[in-house]
């Protein structure tokens, strides 16, 4: 699973879920700067590093050997969880992951090297093991 080496600090204040900033279109990595094809994000999530490496291990099967595939999101933010039966106070639960706030707009996946049908399938693919709406966009 994807982790930073090395984070400034261990635990983050959880922020806002639903909030107006992250309903906001993406201004950063929203073209297809590497590939040919690019799967673009159409709503909010918290992607956590388990689900971007099961898309990745999609993508990947579905693409074939002869495709190049970038990740163009990384889980930087940690997220923590208390343990269960656990009561309330005692401070902060342990951090449990890391999880990238993706905002509509965002190109998450890109492939080239591929067939046209066989990439817009292997995004599909990919784009299922994801918990937002996703597109899959060519590049301009």
């Amino acid at each position: 699973m994807l982790a930073p080496k090395k984070a400034k600090y261990r635990k983050w204040q959880t922020g806002r879920r639903g909030g107006r900033r992250l309903v906001a279109p993406e201004t950063r990595g929203i073209t297809v700067a590497f590939g040919s094809f690019g799967l673009k994000a159409l709503s909010q999530a918290r992607v956590t590093s388990n689900q971007i490496e099961a898309a990745r291990r999609a993508l990947t099967r579905a693409a074939g050997k002869s495709a190049k595939i970038w990740t163009r999101i990384f889980p930087d933010r940690p997220f923590t969880q208390k343990a269960a039966e656990v009561g309330m106070g005692s401070g902060k639960g342990d951090v449990q992951g890391y999880v990238f706030d993706v905002r509509p707009g965002r190109v998450i996946f890109e492939i080239d090297g591929a067939p046209e049908p066989m990439a817009r399938e292997a995004l599909r693919k990919a784009g299922t093991k994801l918990p937002l709406r996703a597109r899959v966009v060519t590049r301009d």
